[in-house]
């Protein structure tokens, strides 16, 4: 006869906690516990395989898998989501890999502006003679914001409802991760935000020298993107800093492309919003299973950058950046 009232063992009771707690740790912490015993090892080798199938962490409307063509140990990159701007450099520990996790609350973002006069309409899709009217002002996009009666559902407010395209993050030999489309992708249409940490020029100048100096030891590579809005007259009156490299989304896998690749940055800003969001279109159809990327800048800029693999007819075999 079974004992119904005997109490779990060990084993049980430490699986039944592991449960929760592996989901936090860094994948060092994660290896580390998983030599300790076979039932740890086992929930460590569950936790991965969910942390492989979707890099979004579940803040996307598709999962964005990750798939290793080498023969090295990456099974995934780890690192802090956000789904868009954050001005917030809170590195708390996100939950990731388990089997039963729940959509997170939103990731913090920018605070908007206050709009006395904005868009009132309240139809499903706008129709109104305002900046529900899809429009374009000096390379600039203009959707619906925080000043709009309309809701998320309106078609004037496309960059503001993530990745809704099916993407998958594939690593290579020479590149290493780099981001790809899962499903074709028709010219203009929205792939992602560049979404990250928002810094000052000053902050983005420390950090970058501090990326540098590990990169040149071979430890560490930075995502930090530096984009200048332009006025009319060409003199630049914008500078935003997105750092991607602790907290960001899946833009921070994109790579470079010497012949300017197949995505074209477009600044976006919603009505109310302090700053525009770096968003991505594809600048041609692209093909399932084609290479997303982008020109990361002037080549002549960095004489003594990393060497480029883009395999562009163009490619200077460095990798372009911009001064910080």
């Amino acid at each position: 006869m079974t004992n119904k009232n005997k109490k779990p063992s060990f084993i049980n009771q430490l699986s039944n906690v592991a449960v929760y707690v592996f989901p936090y740790l860094n994948p060092t912490e994660l290896s580390t516990i998983s030599l300790t015993c076979k039932t740890l090892s086992k929930i460590a080798k569950t936790i991965t395989t969910v942390r492989s199938s979707d890099a979004s962490r579940t803040y996307e409307k598709h999962p964005i898998p990750f798939i290793n063509t080498t023969t090295d140990n990456h099974p995934y990159a780890y690192f802090t989501y956000t789904s868009t701007q954050t001005l917030t450099g809170d590195l708390t520990r996100q939950p990731w890999g388990s089997a039963f996790d729940v959509r997170p609350n939103p990731s913090p973002s920018l605070v908007p502006l206050k709009v006395e006069n904005g868009c009132l309409c309240e139809g499903e899709i706008c129709g109104c003679e305002c900046v529900c009217v899809r429009r374009e002002v000096n390379g600039l996009k203009w959707e619906c914001g925080s000043g709009c009666g309309c809701g998320m559902e309106c078609g004037n407010r496309v960059g503001q409802k993530g990745v809704i395209l099916r993407l998958k993050i594939v690593r290579s030999e020479k590149k290493g991760w780099g981001l790809y489309a899962d499903e074709f992708i028709k010219c203009g249409e929205l792939v992602c935000e560049y979404a990250g940490e928002m810094l000052t020029t000053t902050e983005a100048r420390k950090r970058q020298l501090m990326y540098d100096k590990r990169a040149s030891a071979g430890k560490h590579t930075s995502a930090l993107l530096v984009v200048r809005e332009h006025l009319p007259s060409g003199n630049a009156c914008m500078r935003i800093n997105i750092d991607a490299t602790r907290i960001g989304n899946v833009a921070r896998f994109i790579n470079h492309s010497c012949d300017g690749g197949n995505l074209s940055t477009v600044l976006v800003r919603s009505l109310g919003s302090l700053l525009p969001r770096v968003c991505f279109f594809a600048s041609r159809d692209i093909l399932k299973d084609e290479e997303l990327n982008f020109s990361y800048g002037d080549a002549g800029l960095n004489p003594n950058g990393s060497k480029c693999f883009c395999g562009s007819s163009c490619c200077s075999g460095i990798m372009s950046s911009e001064h910080t």
